[in-house]
Protein backbone atom coordinates (compact mmCIF):
# COMPACT_ATOMS: atom_id res chain seq x y z
CA UNK A 1 0.00 0.00 0.00
CA UNK A 2 2.57 2.35 1.13
CA UNK A 3 4.92 1.66 -2.34
CA UNK A 4 1.31 2.49 -4.35
CA UNK A 5 1.16 5.66 -2.44
CA UNK A 6 4.59 7.07 -3.28
CA UNK A 7 4.00 6.15 -6.99
CA UNK A 8 0.79 7.81 -7.08
CA UNK A 9 2.82 11.32 -5.07
CA UNK A 10 5.38 11.04 -7.84
CA UNK A 11 3.25 10.47 -10.68
CA UNK A 12 1.37 14.05 -9.66
CA UNK A 13 4.47 15.74 -9.38
CA UNK A 14 5.75 14.51 -12.38
CA UNK A 15 2.32 15.94 -14.28
CA UNK A 16 2.94 19.24 -13.05
CA UNK A 17 6.08 19.34 -13.59
CA UNK A 18 6.48 20.95 -17.26
CA UNK A 19 4.15 23.70 -16.03
CA UNK A 20 6.34 25.16 -12.98
CA UNK A 21 9.80 26.86 -13.31
CA UNK A 22 12.18 26.01 -11.13
CA UNK A 23 12.99 28.14 -7.70
CA UNK A 24 15.65 28.92 -5.09
CA UNK A 25 13.24 26.49 -3.09
CA UNK A 26 13.17 23.77 -5.62
CA UNK A 27 17.41 23.83 -5.10
CA UNK A 28 17.03 23.37 -1.52
CA UNK A 29 17.86 27.10 -0.73
CA UNK A 30 15.56 29.27 1.06
CA UNK A 31 14.02 32.60 -0.52
CA UNK A 32 14.81 35.61 1.58
CA UNK A 33 11.65 37.70 2.03
CA UNK A 34 11.95 41.22 3.45
CA UNK A 35 9.24 43.64 4.75
CA UNK A 36 11.42 46.27 2.86
CA UNK A 37 8.69 48.24 0.25
CA UNK A 38 11.87 49.48 -1.50
CA UNK A 39 12.84 45.87 -1.98
CA UNK A 40 9.38 44.88 -3.83
CA UNK A 41 8.42 44.75 -7.64
CA UNK A 42 5.41 47.91 -7.77
CA UNK A 43 3.47 47.22 -10.57
CA UNK A 44 2.33 50.57 -11.06
CA UNK A 45 5.85 51.89 -11.02
CA UNK A 46 5.71 52.07 -15.08
CA UNK A 47 9.23 50.13 -14.91
CA UNK A 48 11.18 52.85 -13.18
CA UNK A 49 13.77 51.39 -10.73
CA UNK A 50 14.85 52.72 -7.11
CA UNK A 51 18.39 51.90 -5.80
CA UNK A 52 17.97 49.17 -3.31
CA UNK A 53 19.00 49.60 0.27
CA UNK A 54 21.91 47.00 -0.54
CA UNK A 55 23.23 49.23 -3.37
CA UNK A 56 21.78 47.09 -6.22
CA UNK A 57 20.65 49.21 -9.04
CA UNK A 58 18.24 46.40 -10.45
CA UNK A 59 20.02 46.29 -13.64
CA UNK A 60 19.61 43.35 -16.12
CA UNK A 61 22.97 41.91 -14.48
CA UNK A 62 21.04 41.70 -11.40
CA UNK A 63 18.44 40.61 -12.64
CA UNK A 64 20.74 37.73 -14.90
CA UNK A 65 22.66 36.70 -11.53
CA UNK A 66 18.86 36.19 -9.70
CA UNK A 67 17.81 33.85 -12.82
CA UNK A 68 20.93 31.80 -12.64
CA UNK A 69 20.59 30.78 -8.72
CA UNK A 70 16.81 29.94 -9.71
CA UNK A 71 17.69 27.67 -12.16
CA UNK A 72 20.58 25.85 -9.89
CA UNK A 73 19.36 22.47 -9.80
CA UNK A 74 18.75 20.03 -6.83
CA UNK A 75 21.65 17.88 -5.92
CA UNK A 76 20.91 14.20 -7.18
CA UNK A 77 20.34 12.07 -4.11
CA UNK A 78 22.43 9.35 -5.66
CA UNK A 79 25.56 11.09 -5.87
CA UNK A 80 25.59 11.69 -2.38
CA UNK A 81 24.02 8.47 -1.11
CA UNK A 82 21.35 10.33 0.40
CA UNK A 83 18.86 8.37 3.50
CA UNK A 84 16.69 10.47 5.06
CA UNK A 85 15.51 7.51 6.42
CA UNK A 86 18.62 6.50 8.40
CA UNK A 87 19.22 7.37 12.44
CA UNK A 88 20.11 10.38 14.12
CA UNK A 89 21.78 9.68 16.87
CA UNK A 90 20.95 12.13 19.65
CA UNK A 91 24.40 12.51 22.23
CA UNK A 92 23.84 12.86 26.27
CA UNK A 93 26.23 15.08 27.56
CA UNK A 94 26.52 16.36 31.29
CA UNK A 95 30.03 17.69 32.96
CA UNK A 96 33.18 18.18 32.17
CA UNK A 97 35.30 16.39 35.34
CA UNK A 98 39.61 16.18 35.20
CA UNK A 99 39.29 12.64 35.84
CA UNK A 100 36.37 12.14 33.49
CA UNK A 101 33.99 11.76 36.83
CA UNK A 102 31.11 9.02 36.54
CA UNK A 103 30.11 7.07 33.32
CA UNK A 104 27.53 10.14 32.73
CA UNK A 105 30.42 12.57 32.19
CA UNK A 106 34.08 13.44 30.48
CA UNK A 107 37.22 15.24 30.83
CA UNK A 108 37.68 18.34 28.56
CA UNK A 109 39.88 16.63 26.21
CA UNK A 110 37.78 13.37 25.89
CA UNK A 111 34.81 15.90 24.55
CA UNK A 112 37.18 17.83 22.55
CA UNK A 113 38.37 14.90 20.58
CA UNK A 114 34.57 13.64 19.97
CA UNK A 115 32.97 16.84 18.60
CA UNK A 116 36.31 17.20 16.19
CA UNK A 117 35.36 13.52 15.12
CA UNK A 118 31.53 13.78 14.56
CA UNK A 119 32.22 17.38 12.43
CA UNK A 120 35.61 15.77 10.55
CA UNK A 121 32.85 12.59 9.69
CA UNK A 122 29.99 14.86 8.16
CA UNK A 123 27.97 15.22 11.54
CA UNK A 124 26.23 18.34 11.25
CA UNK A 125 24.57 19.28 14.66
CA UNK A 126 20.18 19.72 14.48
CA UNK A 127 18.25 20.91 17.80
CA UNK A 128 15.91 18.28 19.53
CA UNK A 129 12.54 20.32 18.06
CA UNK A 130 14.11 20.55 14.72
CA UNK A 131 14.24 16.96 14.71
CA UNK A 132 11.04 16.07 16.48
CA UNK A 133 9.53 18.16 13.16
CA UNK A 134 11.54 16.92 10.33
CA UNK A 135 13.08 20.51 10.25
CA UNK A 136 16.53 19.13 9.70
CA UNK A 137 18.24 21.24 7.03
CA UNK A 138 22.15 19.97 7.13
CA UNK A 139 23.79 20.43 3.49
CA UNK A 140 23.61 17.45 1.56
CA UNK A 141 25.87 14.42 2.05
CA UNK A 142 26.20 15.30 5.72
CA UNK A 143 24.57 13.99 8.67
CA UNK A 144 22.65 15.30 11.16
CA UNK A 145 23.46 14.72 14.96
CA UNK A 146 21.52 16.02 17.98
CA UNK A 147 23.84 17.54 20.53
CA UNK A 148 22.23 17.41 24.13
CA UNK A 149 23.35 19.11 27.67
CA UNK A 150 21.21 18.31 30.83
CA UNK A 151 21.30 20.10 33.94
CA UNK A 152 22.89 23.66 33.33
CA UNK A 153 25.73 22.86 35.22
CA UNK A 154 28.48 25.31 35.18
CA UNK A 155 31.26 22.99 33.40
CA UNK A 156 28.55 23.33 30.97
CA UNK A 157 28.30 27.42 30.32
CA UNK A 158 29.28 30.35 32.55
CA UNK A 159 30.12 33.88 31.34
CA UNK A 160 33.90 35.48 30.38
CA UNK A 161 33.85 39.40 32.08
CA UNK A 162 32.86 40.57 28.26
CA UNK A 163 29.66 38.34 28.78
CA UNK A 164 30.94 35.36 26.07
CA UNK A 165 30.64 32.19 26.99
CA UNK A 166 33.88 30.95 28.88
CA UNK A 167 35.83 28.48 26.36
CA UNK A 168 36.60 26.27 28.46
CA UNK A 169 33.18 25.24 29.67
CA UNK A 170 31.34 22.27 27.15
CA UNK A 171 29.34 25.28 25.21
CA UNK A 172 32.26 27.49 24.92
CA UNK A 173 34.09 24.84 23.39
CA UNK A 174 31.50 23.88 21.05
CA UNK A 175 31.07 26.96 19.81
CA UNK A 176 34.84 27.79 19.08
CA UNK A 177 35.35 24.11 17.67
CA UNK A 178 32.28 24.87 15.43
CA UNK A 179 34.21 28.10 13.89
CA UNK A 180 36.49 26.34 12.07
CA UNK A 181 34.53 24.68 9.87
CA UNK A 182 32.73 26.40 6.93
CA UNK A 183 29.35 24.35 7.44
CA UNK A 184 28.77 23.82 11.18
CA UNK A 185 26.42 25.89 13.44
CA UNK A 186 27.15 25.41 16.64
CA UNK A 187 23.50 23.81 17.44
CA UNK A 188 22.84 22.38 20.67
CA UNK A 189 19.57 21.57 23.17
CA UNK A 190 20.86 22.55 26.46
CA UNK A 191 17.94 20.96 29.08
CA UNK A 192 17.94 23.71 32.05
CA UNK A 193 16.85 23.08 35.56
CA UNK A 194 15.53 26.70 35.96
CA UNK A 195 15.67 26.44 39.97
CA UNK A 196 19.50 26.14 39.21
CA UNK A 197 20.69 28.31 36.15
CA UNK A 198 24.52 27.25 35.53
CA UNK A 199 25.94 28.22 39.45
CA UNK A 200 21.97 29.64 40.57
CA UNK A 201 23.05 33.11 40.31
CA UNK A 202 22.23 35.92 38.63
CA UNK A 203 25.23 35.58 36.37
CA UNK A 204 24.05 31.83 35.44
CA UNK A 205 20.84 33.24 34.22
CA UNK A 206 22.14 35.44 31.66
CA UNK A 207 23.95 32.64 30.38
CA UNK A 208 20.47 32.23 28.43
CA UNK A 209 20.30 34.87 26.54
CA UNK A 210 23.85 34.21 25.13
CA UNK A 211 23.27 30.71 24.02
CA UNK A 212 20.13 31.67 22.74
CA UNK A 213 21.93 34.33 20.49
CA UNK A 214 24.09 31.53 19.57
CA UNK A 215 21.08 29.58 17.89
CA UNK A 216 21.04 26.96 20.80
CA UNK A 217 17.84 25.73 22.14
CA UNK A 218 16.84 25.69 25.99
CA UNK A 219 14.71 22.91 26.57
CA UNK A 220 12.73 21.73 29.93
CA UNK A 221 14.36 19.77 32.30
CA UNK A 222 12.02 20.62 35.35
CA UNK A 223 12.42 23.08 38.05
CA UNK A 224 14.46 21.36 41.06
CA UNK A 225 14.97 18.15 39.01
CA UNK A 226 12.77 15.64 40.66
CA UNK A 227 12.05 11.92 40.26
CA UNK A 228 8.58 12.89 38.48
CA UNK A 229 6.92 9.47 39.70
CA UNK A 230 7.15 10.50 42.56
CA UNK A 231 5.29 13.59 42.38
CA UNK A 232 1.39 13.97 42.49
CA UNK A 233 0.01 14.94 39.20
CA UNK A 234 -0.33 19.12 39.99
CA UNK A 235 3.45 18.81 41.38
CA UNK A 236 4.54 17.22 37.86
CA UNK A 237 2.87 19.91 35.98
CA UNK A 238 3.78 22.78 38.60
CA UNK A 239 7.52 21.54 37.90
CA UNK A 240 7.24 21.41 33.71
CA UNK A 241 5.29 24.79 33.83
CA UNK A 242 7.29 26.59 36.13
CA UNK A 243 10.31 26.00 34.43
CA UNK A 244 8.75 27.01 31.07
CA UNK A 245 7.82 30.40 32.69
CA UNK A 246 11.01 30.94 34.46
CA UNK A 247 13.36 30.42 30.97
CA UNK A 248 10.54 32.39 28.61
CA UNK A 249 10.66 35.49 31.63
CA UNK A 250 14.58 35.55 30.93
CA UNK A 251 14.46 34.91 27.05
CA UNK A 252 11.22 36.18 26.01
CA UNK A 253 11.65 35.69 22.51
CA UNK A 254 12.68 31.80 23.10
CA UNK A 255 9.86 29.01 23.17
CA UNK A 256 10.72 25.66 25.47
CA UNK A 257 8.76 22.65 23.40
CA UNK A 258 11.12 19.86 24.30
CA UNK A 259 11.72 18.09 27.50
CA UNK A 260 14.20 15.39 28.87
CA UNK A 261 12.96 13.88 31.45
CA UNK A 262 14.90 13.68 34.80
CA UNK A 263 16.40 10.38 35.44
CA UNK A 264 14.71 9.24 32.55
CA UNK A 265 11.84 8.59 34.10
CA UNK A 266 8.43 9.31 33.11
CA UNK A 267 5.55 10.42 35.26
CA UNK A 268 3.27 8.04 36.06
CA UNK A 269 0.58 9.65 34.15
CA UNK A 270 2.70 10.31 30.95
CA UNK A 271 0.48 12.46 29.46
CA UNK A 272 1.53 14.92 32.44
CA UNK A 273 5.09 14.82 30.97
CA UNK A 274 3.64 16.19 27.49
CA UNK A 275 1.11 19.39 27.97
CA UNK A 276 -0.39 20.84 31.23
CA UNK A 277 -0.37 24.16 33.07
CA UNK A 278 -0.31 25.26 36.62
CA UNK A 279 -0.90 28.72 38.67
CA UNK A 280 2.99 29.27 36.97
CA UNK A 281 1.74 28.63 33.42
CA UNK A 282 1.32 26.18 31.18
CA UNK A 283 3.47 23.83 28.85
CA UNK A 284 3.21 21.97 25.32
CA UNK A 285 6.19 19.34 24.30
CA UNK A 286 6.62 18.38 20.80
CA UNK A 287 9.91 16.06 21.82
CA UNK A 288 10.71 14.27 24.63
CA UNK A 289 14.02 12.68 24.90
CA UNK A 290 14.67 9.54 27.33
CA UNK A 291 18.09 8.95 28.77
CA UNK A 292 19.33 5.77 26.81
CA UNK A 293 20.11 4.04 24.15
CA UNK A 294 19.71 3.81 20.95
CA UNK A 295 20.05 6.40 18.17
CA UNK A 296 16.94 7.81 16.64
CA UNK A 297 14.83 6.82 13.94
CA UNK A 298 14.59 9.55 11.07
CA UNK A 299 11.71 12.00 11.56
CA UNK A 300 10.41 10.37 8.54
CA UNK A 301 10.99 6.78 9.43
CA UNK A 302 6.94 4.79 10.74
CA UNK A 303 8.48 4.09 13.73
CA UNK A 304 9.89 7.80 14.87
CA UNK A 305 7.95 8.67 17.85
CA UNK A 306 8.72 12.55 18.70
CA UNK A 307 7.04 11.90 22.16
CA UNK A 308 10.01 9.19 23.13
CA UNK A 309 13.05 9.91 21.79
CA UNK A 310 16.04 8.01 22.59
CA UNK A 311 19.78 9.14 23.48
CA UNK A 312 23.05 7.74 23.33
CA UNK A 313 25.12 8.56 26.53
CA UNK A 314 28.72 9.93 25.11
CA UNK A 315 32.00 8.34 25.83
CA UNK A 316 35.15 8.14 23.95
CA UNK A 317 35.97 4.94 24.45
CA UNK A 318 35.98 1.85 22.30
CA UNK A 319 35.46 -0.73 24.59
CA UNK A 320 32.21 0.84 26.26
CA UNK A 321 29.24 -0.83 25.05
CA UNK A 322 26.34 1.07 24.25
CA UNK A 323 27.97 4.26 24.69
CA UNK A 324 28.37 7.18 21.72
CA UNK A 325 31.56 5.65 20.33
CA UNK A 326 30.52 2.24 19.58
CA UNK A 327 26.92 3.12 18.55
CA UNK A 328 29.12 5.66 15.93
CA UNK A 329 31.53 2.82 14.52
CA UNK A 330 27.61 0.55 14.36
CA UNK A 331 26.51 3.71 12.99
CA UNK A 332 28.98 4.22 10.19
CA UNK A 333 29.13 0.33 9.18
CA UNK A 334 25.68 0.48 7.80
CA UNK A 335 22.56 -1.84 7.80
CA UNK A 336 19.68 -1.16 9.49
CA UNK A 337 21.24 1.33 11.56
CA UNK A 338 22.70 3.22 8.84
CA UNK A 339 22.88 7.08 9.22
CA UNK A 340 20.35 9.95 8.07
CA UNK A 341 22.53 11.66 5.10
CA UNK A 342 20.76 14.45 3.83
CA UNK A 343 19.99 15.19 -0.17
CA UNK A 344 19.94 19.09 1.15
CA UNK A 345 17.22 19.62 0.00
CA UNK A 346 14.44 19.98 3.20
CA UNK A 347 11.26 19.82 0.77
CA UNK A 348 12.28 16.08 0.00
CA UNK A 349 12.52 12.59 1.41
CA UNK A 350 14.88 10.86 -0.72
CA UNK A 351 16.27 7.60 0.03
CA UNK A 352 17.33 4.13 -1.78
CA UNK A 353 14.03 2.46 -3.26
CA UNK A 354 14.45 -0.65 -1.13
CA UNK A 355 13.79 1.30 2.04
CA UNK A 356 10.51 2.42 1.02
CA UNK A 357 8.63 0.43 2.97
CA UNK A 358 10.04 1.94 6.35
CA UNK A 359 8.02 5.82 5.04
CA UNK A 360 5.69 7.44 7.30
CA UNK A 361 2.50 7.08 4.74
CA UNK A 362 1.68 10.87 6.40
CA UNK A 363 5.04 11.89 4.11
CA UNK A 364 4.45 10.08 0.66
CA UNK A 365 4.06 13.33 -0.74
CA UNK A 366 7.08 14.17 0.28
CA UNK A 367 9.41 11.05 -1.09
CA UNK A 368 11.85 10.95 -3.12
CA UNK A 369 12.99 7.18 -3.80
CA UNK A 370 15.85 6.71 -6.10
Amino acid sequence: MLAALVALALLLAACGAGDEVATDEDAGEPIEETDDPDDRDDPADDGAVEDDLDGSDGTDEDADDADEAAAAPPVDPAEVDANELGVVPVVMYHQLREDGGSIYDMTEEEYRQELEWMFDNGYRPITTSQLARGDIDVPAGTKPVVLTYDDSTTTQAQLTEDGELDPATSLGILVEIASRYDDVEPRASVYVISGSLFGGTAAGEQVLEVLHGHGMEIGNHTHTHPNLRGLAPDEVRDELARNVAVVTELVPDTEVVTLSLPLGVWPEDRSLAVSGSSDAGSYDHEGILLVGANPAPSPFHAEFDPLAIPRIRSNVDPAAELESAWWFEVIDSGGNNAPYVSDGNPDTISFPAELAERLDPAHADRANPY
